[in-house]
């Protein structure tokens, strides 16, 4: 049975059109008008499964975790996380899901995050047992010794993300909605949320549905990904599927034995730095390209590879952003 389940949801926002009226007339006359954000979205998620929910900005992402995790109420189609409707705001579902947003505070900004994690303790009914456990896992796998006791305004911004992170994961929950997780970190800070969701996935069996645009955070965890643009759903389905769907192209990467230009006839995609030369073409046209360069130039080395995952899934991106 699916951990969570969605069926045609659809979100839309009542907002004022824009007026040339300023101030209190503004507010009253400028008429409302609806506007979509999520259009008839439907997807399953299995437990154990980290799931990357791409898209360009403005395409329905946040708004969808935010009706996954109950902050949101659906405007039609049906939500279920874990057996519940999350607007109904369960305990038993508030206890067992969190959602984390990237650079969105919730640590006590002039204590330590040690009084953060008490306060949570409180509010969701920890007992002391289970706390200390909580603690010492996640300070295990976020490497926050250090860090427990100082002010939360000393800590470096990557030392806050794995607080922050730390203190929505106390109650060890089992399904995670993490919208940008890694917004604005250096590349360590980055590795190491990577690693812990790794981590806590392997240990927990969680259920994770990740949004982000480092592309890394979704290759790193993701075996399947979800892209939407314009409130729907324009892809779904495993990053192998994906560039079986997108491979259309290869990219040879020819090492020379001497620096010399290189000019092929009717290639315009070819990028030379010194003796390396890379060239993107169509996958039918790949073997005679290079077949043609091994009989005219000085060649030490070749391959020839499929498109970068990253590639494909920004193409795949640029497409539903004009869809």
């Amino acid at each position: 049975m699916p951990v969570i389940t969605v069926r045609e949801l659809t979100r839309h926002y009542r907002v004022r059109v824009s007026s040339e009226q300023r101030g209190l007339r503004r507010l009253l006359r400028s008429p409302m008008t609806t506007v979509p954000a999520v259009a008839g979205v439907s997807f399953s998620l299995e437990a154990g499964e980290i799931v990357g929910f791409v898209g360009p900005n403005g395409a329905g992402k946040t708004t969808v975790l935010k009706c996954l995790s109950g902050v949101l109420h659906p405007t039609s189609g049906t939500v279920e996380v874990l057996g519940h409707t999350p607007h109904h705001r369960h305990r038993d579902l508030l206890r067992r899901i969190t959602l984390v947003m990237g650079q969105r505070n919730q640590l006590l900004w002039d204590l330590p995050t040690w009084d953060s994690f008490l306060a949570n303790q409180a509010i969701y009914g920890l007992g002391k047992a289970e706390f200390q456990a909580a603690v010492e896992e996640l300070t295990e796998l976020l490497a926050l010794g250090p860090v427990l006791r100082k002010p939360v305004r000393q800590l470096s911004l990557g030392e806050r993300a794995r607080c922050e992170l730390a203190a929505a994961m106390l109650h060890r929950p089992a399904v995670l909605f993490l919208d940008e997780p890694t917004l604005g970190l250096d590349f360590d800070a980055q590795d190491a949320v990577r690693s812990f969701v790794r981590d806590y996935v392997a240990r927990h069996g969680a259920t994770v549905l990740l949004t982000s645009h480092y592309l890394d955070d979704i290759t790193t965890l993701a075996s399947r990904v979800m892209i939407i643009g314009s409130g729907r759903i324009a892809y779904d389905g495993t990053l192998t599927e994906l560039v079986g769907v997108e491979d259309e192209e290869r990219v040879l990467t020819v090492q020379l034995a001497t620096a010399e230009p290189v000019v092929i006839p009717g290639v315009d995609a070819l990028r030379q730095d010194g003796t390396t030369i890379v060239i993107r073409a169509p996958r039918d046209e790949a073997s005679a390209l290079a077949a043609h360069i091994l009989n005219h130039y000085p060649v030490r080395d070749i391959a020839i590879a499929g498109p970068p995952l990253e590639d494909v899934l920004r193409k795949k991106i640029t497409k539903a952003a004009r869809s």
